[in-house]
């Protein structure tokens, strides 16, 4: 698949959740107004450091814009939907001013779902997290979630660094990566101080 791409640092996408983006540089107003004009998918990958060339991870994945509210000084509030994963096989020499590359798309393993053990471990392990971040949570809305959507929500929104972030997108399966997002959260509660992100070595 052909992929114009959207390299946000510390922003990842799973498939079946949301992710709202403000867009405002200019080759992302133009990405996001090509993407419009065809086929609305738009796919978000990690850079691997600073600089508009920078080297790209190698999962990414793939959304489609769904709300979207067009302003009149050319920027554009979206909500962009996951669709699949995608793996990086090359970047393309394109004259766009936005990157593409060529991907192809992961097939996710089917009717995930946690043991209670796990389950569990992750619900303690993150009513810590939660309590030491000072974050308020309805828990009772959390027990509600089911497990796919509980885990992948956690990844991607949790405040850890580029290369936590991009281990857990490509965690092979849920079991998997909920048992890195625990290992995380307690290194996160164990760091020194200092208000650095968690870093995954």
């Amino acid at each position: 698949m052909r992929l114009s791409i959207f390299p946000l640092p510390g922003a990842i996408l799973f498939p079946g959740l949301q992710l709202p983006l403000h867009i405002f540089e200019s080759r992302y107003r133009a990405l996001t107004s090509d993407a419009l004009a065809r086929d609305r998918r738009i796919a978000m990958i990690q850079p691997q450091r600073g600089g508009d060339d920078a080297p790209l991870y190698t999962v990414g994945c793939i959304g489609r814009i769904g709300d979207v509210e067009a302003l009149e000084d050319g920027r554009y509030n979206l909500i962009l939907e996951g669709e699949s994963r995608f793996r990086l096989l090359r970047e393309l020499d394109v004259a766009t001013p936005f990157r593409q590359v060529e991907g192809e798309p992961i097939d996710e393993p089917e009717n995930e779902i946690l043991s209670s053990v796990e389950r569990a471990a992750f619900e303690q392990e993150a009513r810590i997290f939660a309590d030491m971040q000072g974050y308020s949570v309805d828990w009772d809305s959390v027990e509600r979630l089911d497990d796919l959507s509980l885990i992948n929500g956690v990844s991607q929104i949790a405040p850890f660094d580029v290369a936590a972030k991009q281990a857990l997108l490509e965690a092979p399966d849920l079991s998997a990566r909920c048992e890195l997002m625990i290992q995380l959260m307690q290194f996160f509660a164990l760091r020194d101080g200092g208000d650095d992100r968690a870093t995954l070595q």
